[in-house]
């Protein structure tokens, strides 16, 4: 029985037609390796379709992460959960392990002074989620309140909003610095209730929920909020003294002595 000839330009092109860039590129090794080594017919399909939806999955999550504008170099690896003690690791690994909480739109919220890793672990929580192939959104809070204020000068508010559903996380980083203002307030407000019980949230802010009449301008929509973040969420607490105002202490000490970490405010002194 004659071998069929293959030509490779003609499969390289069906492959290129069929939109399987990484199959394109590497069934000449595969192949090379299945003639050595005597593979079945159905062992060389398998391992280059694997090998694609391997690269499809590594182009997807850089097309994620270059979206979710995370902060960089922030990852759990890097936070330094001793300098938090109040924050359990364990707890945020169970988190991040896709625990079904963010299918369901519950949300997280990290309070605490400025300075003490919100943001570092706000952002390391959507890396983490990102590689486990959710998308996310990372944003200063008041940048992404002027866009949505712009969107409903331009009458397209519902619009914005919308293209906002495609995130399954929006972690909004500072929530303190949103003026007291209506406008401001109410699209903020907007936004929370059209995400409530739908799609998750993950929120940073210096104040307590306590001192919120000072973000929205009446108590009525404080209370709406609040009600709506916390009806399904889990709460950091992050009241420590400032981990960048350490460091500056420590640095000012001089060399040669160990490095401390953050420690609650309450703590006794060294």
């Amino acid at each position: 029985m004659k071998t069929a000839t293959i030509d490779p330009a003609r499969l390289t092109l069906l492959l290129n037609e069929l939109r399987l860039p990484a199959s394109k590129l590497m069934w000449p090794t595969f192949a090379g390796q299945a003639d050595k080594e005597g593979w079945p017919a159905a062992r060389f399909l398998a391992a280059l379709a694997e090998h694609e939806l391997a690269e499809r999955d590594r182009r997807r999550i850089e097309r994620h992460l270059a979206e979710a504008r995370l902060l960089p170099a922030k990852t759990l690896d890097s936070f330094v959960f001793d300098a938090v003690p109040m924050i359990s690791k364990a707890q945020v690994m169970a988190i991040v392990g896709g625990d079904g909480w963010i299918d369901k739109g519950a949300n997280l919220l990290l309070f605490g002074p400025p300075g003490t890793g919100k943001s570092h672990l706000a952002s390391a929580i959507g890396l983490a989620l990102v590689e486990a192939g959710y998308r996310v959104l990372f944003t200063r809070t008041i940048d992404l309140v002027q866009k949505l204020q712009q969107a409903r000068r331009d009458l397209v508010l519902e619009s914005a909003l919308d293209k906002l559903d495609k995130f399954d996380l929006l972690i909004l980083d500072d929530l303190a610095y949103v003026t007291k203002d209506q406008a401001e307030t109410n699209v903020l407000f907007e936004l929370i209730s059209a995400r409530y019980e739908r799609r998750s949230m993950l929120i940073t802010a210096n104040q307590p929920f306590g001192e919120w009449n000072r973000i929205f301008p009446d108590a009525a929509m404080t209370l709406a909020a609040v009600d709506r973040l916390v009806h399904h969420a889990t709460i950091f607490e992050m009241n420590v003294e400032s981990y960048r105002r350490r460091q500056a202490v420590e640095r000012r000490k001089g060399p040669g002595r160990p490095a401390e970490y953050a420690t609650p405010k309450n703590s006794a002194s060294d």
